[in-house]
């Protein structure tokens, strides 16, 4: 199965969000290219939140470009075989965290927005951290850190915090 194909068996799986996940779907149909940055009409993209429950705390990542504080994420890659993987991925690689696991039950929200090169149509996950996991910050980042939760809306925009209120109704 191709990574588009993974990606519309989730979306016609994902409950909630019916507009929206029907807006991802219609881009699909029309552009067999939408998993990949290529397509400029917008593409799209997988992202997690890496939360450590014990601790009550996410970790964020201050995105060198957008120099805004964000969950892990991006792009998907020819090596990604499911939109589970590439959020797995993106958060590992970001975080510099190995052992990550993405909370069952797929993903936790979506989430559209405009970025200086295209639409992204990003899949949001969660990403639990190990306990003693040990961030180390990317090329990606201009910082990396752990933000009580009740700490997140004083940093973050408004998608972040609505991620981080949908994990934490799942966790």
């Amino acid at each position: 199965m191709s990574l588009y194909d993974d990606a519309v068996l989730v979306l016609k799986g994902y409950e909630g969000q019916e507009e929206l996940r029907q807006a991802y779907l219609d881009h699909l149909a029309v552009h067999p290219d939408g998993m990949w940055k290529a397509c400029r009409d917008g593409h799209v993209t997988a992202s997690a939140l890496v939360v450590d429950p014990e601790r009550g705390r996410v970790l964020l990542t201050l995105h060198r470009k957008l120099k805004m504080w964000l969950q892990m994420g991006g792009h998907c890659e020819p090596v990604d075989g499911t939109l589970r993987a590439a959020a797995l991925r993106e958060a590992t690689e970001e975080s510099g965290i190995g052992g990550l696991s993405l909370l069952p039950g797929g993903p936790v929200r979506l989430d559209r927005h405009r970025t200086p090169c295209a639409w992204h149509y990003d899949v949001q996950y969660a990403a639990l951290a190990t306990a003693g996991a040990v961030e180390a910050i990317s090329d990606e980042s201009l910082d990396l850190r752990w933000f009580a939760y009740d700490e997140v809306a004083d940093v973050a925009d408004g998608s972040v915090v609505r991620l981080l209120e949908a994990t934490r109704a799942r966790l």
